[in-house]
């Protein structure tokens, strides 16, 4: 089993900014891709951005330019900076992990979500 546990998330005005955090734990081979997602009320769950271990990325096009997504492998973290927020980045954002067992199996995990108001 494989956990997630994210945070940084919590109330921040428009434009300004904050920095989620999610560590993978447990029974770990390789980690493939890592990313966050988010889920605003009444809405789907929407892609945010992702990372490969190698460092390839991919963004919505509604957060380039504003939000990054790093990772540090040794750590089995991911990172996200949002920076510019705006009222409609508020959701509950989850992290997500792809990760192959020792057989190259690949397996799909989400952490417990957290949530970011953006807000005056």
């Amino acid at each position: 089993q494989v956990q997630l546990v994210e945070s940084g998330g919590g109330l921040v005005q428009p434009g300004g900014s904050l920095r989620l955090s999610c560590t993978a734990s447990g029974s770990i081979f390789s980690i493939n891709t890592m990313g966050w997602y988010r889920q605003a009320p009444g809405k789907e769950r929407d892609l945010v951005a992702t990372i490969t271990s190698g460092g390839t990325t991919n963004y919505a096009d509604s957060v380039k330019g504003r939000f990054t997504i790093s990772i540090d492998n040794a750590k089995k973290t991911v990172y996200l900076q949002m920076n510019s927020l705006k009222p409609e980045d508020t959701a509950v954002y989850y992290c997500n992990a792809l990760v192959s067992d020792s057989s190259w199996y690949e397996y799909d995990y989400w952490g417990q979500g957290t949530q970011v108001t953006v807000s005056s």
